[in-house]
């Protein structure tokens, strides 16, 4: 029987990329969905419920192909501001595919994990994410992060609090505070920064998703509109991404005969 490891870099070969210069961790901010559904005469929660599927599709993919880390912008902080009804219907899809996707997380390995106030979202779908997150906790193939009653401004302030009551206590000292300390203490502390951010639906604006950890993302902006967003378009995405030259604030010096040195 083949290795998992053997099976995804047959899948990423399969779909024309290099196994070896995969990002490890990708977020994606999945946008459009009312636009979609304006588009298609429809209500803003068929939009939603399309993007349900999109988000299905992406995440089998990534798992396909050996991605370790899916990161997905699904409610932000300031989405509980968006009229009741529709709130309401977006708590409703999330339970659903929370319980729907129980199956897929067992059979793919994949972990699910919550990043944002997981506290302010109904009882009833804390209950179902707690469920899932119990029996997917020991799955090591990939991560799905859903960034759920998340804003990135508020994951940073969390982290400065923690930090500073730690220093009060007396439990750390100012003076050992430092980048790699602080990012241990915001929600992704136990992950890699994503190596790519894609936006969809054209708006060229980070939403306060990340705003610490994709300060070195490649980032990619398409005009589809998530409900759209297709597997094709994502492994292009990552095809282009692995044609990139990563330089993370640095110079890339190269010798007289053009190579990298």
């Amino acid at each position: 029987m083949k290795s998992d490891m053997v099976v995804c870099r047959h899948a990423a070969l399969n779909y024309g990329l290099d196994p070896d210069k995969l990002p490890f961790h990708v977020a994606l901010i999945m946008d459009g969905n009312g636009r979609w559904a304006k588009k298609q005469l429809m209500n803003r929660v068929k939009g939603h419920e399309k993007g349900s599927e999109t988000v299905r599709s992406i995440v089998t993919l990534s798992r396909e192909i050996g991605i370790g880390f899916l990161t997905l912008y699904a409610f932000s902080t300031e989405n509980w501001e968006r009229p009741k009804m529709e709130v309401v219907a977006l708590m409703g899809l999330l339970k659903k595919f929370i319980i729907s996707e129980r199956d897929t997380f067992a059979e793919n390995e994949i972990r699910l994990n919550i990043i944002g106030q997981k506290h302010r979202l109904p009882e009833d779908v804390v209950k179902e994410i707690d469920i899932t997150m119990d029996q997917t906790i020991n799955n090591d193939k990939m991560v799905l992060n859903l960034a759920l009653s998340y804003g990135g401004r508020e994951e940073i302030t969390r982290a400065a609090k923690i930090l500073a009551k730690r220093a009060v206590e007396q439990n750390i000292s100012w003076e050992d505070i430092n980048e790699e300390v602080f990012a241990a203490h915001l929600y992704t502390g136990n992950m890699p920064d994503p190596d790519i951010l894609i936006r969809t639906s054209g708006e060229m604006r980070l939403s306060n998703f990340l705003l610490w950890q994709v300060a070195y993302a490649e980032i990619f902006i398409t005009d589809t509109l998530w409900p759209d967003f297709s597997k094709q378009e994502f492994i292009t995405i990552i095809r282009d991404y692995q044609s990139r030259e990563r330089r993370f604030g640095k110079v890339v010096c190269y010798s007289s005969d053009g190579s990298q040195q």
